[in-house]
């Protein structure tokens, strides 16, 4: 009886620290309420399993707990029972991966007018590069990468000149737009996440990954490394600062394009001409 009791106050206890407990996602800021309806439905299938298991547990130490003469049955297969639980756990599977498969489908279908913007991942820092004005990315190779060119950017892609790089500051983005965030590491394992996005993806060195979303309101959203990178990981944080239009532009003014990083200091306008020499 005491073993049944404390099965069903596990029943009791679980639910309770479900509705109760202070522990829940953050609000969401992105066009992912997929997500998070997928994790509803798998949240109450499995706790819907979770309770019935429990309590048929406890059901049933009650019920056959020891009697004096009674006689244990030996029934090593009932074809019956075995039916139920194969067509119920295949239901209960179908009803959990179904969501996820249609979530997934639009998580990899990018919309055309989407933005494309590079991150990378370094340990232990974010860096980013976005379309300049001809609205296309460079390419960008792990050969390339340099104390000069740390993104390893192709400097030979007339389409690097003009893209915008933002190297270890906060990252800018417009509300109300679809991005393709492209993902690459050039040195190990990490994951671009952002809570409030309900998006992420490993980064693997010699890959390009991605994903998309559309933020949907404007604040300052932290950036969390997600894949254990090394004795820096939580250290490896960042800031997306979603802005509206007005903001975002002139954000975008001020930054630095690939070409004027890269090109050549002027040195004789540090270097005094020889005629103000001193005699």
């Amino acid at each position: 009886m005491a073993l049944a009791l404390v099965l069903v106050l596990i029943v009791v206890g679980s639910v309770l620290f479900h509705v109760l407990s202070p522990w829940w996602w953050t609000p969401i800021a992105s066009n992912w309420s997929y997500i998070d309806n997928t994790l509803v439905i798998t949240f109450w299938i499995t706790g819907a399993v979770f309770t019935a298991v429990i309590l048929f547990m406890a059901y049933c130490v009650y019920r056959f707990r020891h009697k004096e003469g009674a006689r244990a049955a030996y029934e090593p297969e009932n074809r019956r029972l075995e039916s139920w639980l194969t067509v119920v756990t295949a239901l209960g599977v179908t009803a959990m991966l179904a969501p996820g498969l249609f979530v997934w489908s639009r998580f990899i279908t990018v919309p055309n007018d989407a933005t494309e913007v590079e991150v990378v991942a370094q340990q232990w820092q974010w860096s980013y590069r976005l379309p300049g004005a001809d609205g296309k990315l460079g390419t960008s190779n792990a050969r390339l990468v340099s104390t000069d060119n740390p993104l390893g950017i192709n400097p030979d892609d007339p389409n690097s000149k003009d893209d915008v790089v933002v190297e270890a500051a906060d990252l800018h983005l417009p509300v109300g737009k679809p991005v393709k965030m492209l993902l690459r590491s050039i040195d190990v394992l990490h994951d671009f996440y952002v809570p409030e996005f309900r998006a992420r993806m490993d980064m693997v060195p010699g890959m390009v990954t991605y994903f998309w979303f559309t933020p949907t309101r404007t604040g300052d959203f932290e950036v969390l490394c997600a894949e254990l990178c090394g004795v820096g990981h939580a250290f490896m944080r960042g800031v997306v600062k979603v802005d509206d239009e007005q903001n975002y532009t002139a954000w975008l003014q001020q930054q630095r394009t690939f070409a004027q990083l890269t090109a050549p200091a002027t040195l004789g306008a540090l270097v005094e001409p020889a005629s103000a020499a001193p005699r």
